[in-house]
């Protein structure tokens, strides 16, 4: 959200709305500064987000606590939505 909103793009606090204000795309379509989300049970049980930045990176707060870290977008789970805000 505040990534985005120092390039001046206006995102909601909850990932399942920041799903919902962008343009869903497909993994293939990914670039770097699109958003990577993991779900459960489809757009609305949307439970994590991440920035997509490249090569198969990604940077995400990992849980409170934690410092953000650009890390592999495979080292967890992998996420099965993504979107172009």
């Amino acid at each position: 959200m505040r990534s985005w909103a120092a390039g001046g793009k206006t995102l909601p606090h909850y990932s399942v709305a920041q799903y919902q204000q962008s343009t869903p795309i497909t993994l293939s379509q990914l670039q770097p500064g699109d958003l990577l989300f993991w779900s459960d049970s489809g757009p609305s049980g949307i439970y994590h987000v991440a920035i997509y930045t490249g090569n198969g990176m990604m940077i995400h707060a990992p849980r409170p606590g934690r410092s953000v870290e650009e890390v592999s977008m495979y080292y967890w789970v992998t996420p099965n939505l993504f979107a172009r805000p």
